[in-house]
């Protein structure tokens, strides 16, 4: 199992508390500027959003962590199911003919339909009917 402190996550740490110093710093600036008298409600509104800014690398690493646990798990399931199924293996048969069957989707009418939404429409039925085969 790796280390909690290896060098990659040190330096993604510090990357992450830099962007949030430097962000909360950009916060304090706009705060100055919209003290002053030449001061605007943009300037207030960036004081609220530069944290924001500064929390988001922190927010990546850790839904991307999120991700890669989930996908190990899925990983491991799909192995552990495998395993299962090669003590096992079922008799697959091979298919004779393979049958498409498309029926286009078709939205009633109404007569209070504009006509570029219909064409819009069908031109969705078609690439959805496309897409089934």
């Amino acid at each position: 199992m790796q280390g909690l402190f290896t060098p990659q996550r040190l330096a993604v740490g510090a990357v992450c508390l830099a962007a949030l110093v430097v962000c909360c710093g950009l916060a304090y600036w706009q705060w100055e500027r919209f003290s002053e008298a030449g001061g605007t409600f943009q300037n207030l509104g960036y004081v609220f959003q530069w944290p924001l800014f500064g929390l988001f690398p922190a927010f990546m690493v850790w839904r991307i962590r999120r991700l890669d646990a989930r996908r190990k798990a899925e990983e491991a399931a799909e192995a552990a199911a495998a395993g299962a199924h090669e003590a096992a293996p079922e008799p697959v048969a091979a298919p004779s003919k393979p049958v498409v069957t498309v029926e286009p989707v078709r939205a009633p009418a109404h007569d209070d339909e504009d006509d570029e939404l219909a064409a819009y429409n069908r031109m969705l039925a078609q690439l959805h009917a496309r897409d089934q085969r």
